[in-house]
């Protein structure tokens, strides 16, 4: 299932448990009705500061509008326990899985880099790296290879993630930034980088850091 139709399941289940309308929502996030069906139906992609909203309304934490990694070992067990009939419709779900996810894109992109999200990477951006990508590239100004762990489920370590080059952003914005001459792609939160990853402590910003933002993640 594509993340934007998973995402959009999520919005319309908490929405309707918590038994609110559309309109309702929509007015919340200064938005039409016919968005937040957009949104729910998986046509339209929800930004980070639109996630972060509907965290806070459903009282839910961001992550679960995510879905959960499975492991591949207990996937084995279940299918070790089906009967040869059941087996073999796993299979052919499988091998057509595998048939629809080979017919992605593969495209070459540029890596201008890795960022931390866990303790800290040096950014050059005269280092380019080439490499394929498989899938949909959004509209960005470059893009960079995540080293860690401290941002998922958002991001895994070794994704690639999709930058819009700017030196502001707003409170609750995912950005990539360097404080100290030390790359970090993490949640702006006031004076604070935040993980995802509970895991990973808070980096406090003081004044007397050397503190720069170079974009915003695209989602």
């Amino acid at each position: 299932m594509e993340l934007s139709k998973f995402i959009g399941g999520k919005i319309k289940q908490y929405r309707e448990t918590k038994n609110i309308t559309q309109d309702e929502l929509a007015e919340f996030l200064g938005t039409t009705r016919q968005s937040i069906s957009r949104y729910e139906n998986g046509e339209r992609k929800t930004n980070q500061d639109i996630l972060f909203d509907l965290a806070e309304y459903f009282d839910v934490s961001i992550n679960d509008f995510f879905p959960k990694r499975n492991n591949p070992d207990s996937i084995t067990n279940i299918v070790g326990q089906l009967n040869p009939m059941r087996k073999k419709k796993v299979y052919n779900f499988a091998e057509y899985q595998l048939k629809e996810q080979n017919k992605k894109p593969i495209l070459n992109i540029i890596i201008s880099g890795y960022v931390s999200a866990g303790t800290g990477e040096w950014l050059d951006d005269t280092v380019k790296e080439e490499l394929e990508y498989e899938g949909v590239i959004p509209e960005h100004d470059f893009a960079v290879k995540v080293n860690g762990d401290s941002m998922m489920p958002m991001f895994e370590d070794g994704q690639v993630i999709f930058i819009e080059g700017t030196s502001e952003a707003r409170d609750g914005q995912i950005i990539v930034c360097e404080i100290n001459n030390e790359a970090y792609v993490k949640r702006l939160s006031g004076d604070r980088l935040v993980s995802l990853n509970k895991n990973y402590s808070d980096i406090k910003i003081s004044e007397t850091d050397d503190f720069k933002i170079f974009g915003i993640v695209v989602l």
